[in-house]
């Protein structure tokens, strides 16, 4: 799908996402399973004309937490919405006509995506 868009010259037009709810528990419970974690997980962005090709941050060795440039789920939605031209510091009014902002004050565009 991704080097479908690439090749048709859509990587500027199209941003694709692909995003879980939570990651997963360092390690495996009694079950033999993993649980959700909630403290680290990823996400994989291309297209809309990002700076694509980069691991950006890190985790320790099991993949528990951040250790270096961890990013905020509001920062992952700020650079999508301005990929979408949506200006991630706006507002759009309620259904009482109030202002409501679109994301905290305090998110961020990724920059090494742009």
């Amino acid at each position: 799908m991704v080097e479908d868009i690439y090749a048709r010259g859509l990587d500027h037009d199209v941003t694709v996402v692909i995003w879980g709810k939570f990651g997963r528990t360092p390690k495996v419970n009694k079950q033999a399973g993993r649980d959700h974690w909630a403290r680290v997980n990823s996400t994989l962005l291309s297209g809309g004309g990002m700076k694509a090709g980069q691991v950006i941050g890190a985790t320790d060795k099991l993949g528990a937490f951040a250790v270096s440039r961890p990013i905020h789920f509001r920062d992952v939605l700020a650079t999508i919405y301005q990929n979408l031209g949506i200006e991630p510091h706006g507002y759009i009014r309620d259904k009482a006509n109030r202002p409501v902002n679109t994301l905290p004050p305090t998110s961020e565009v990724i920059h090494e995506l742009t």
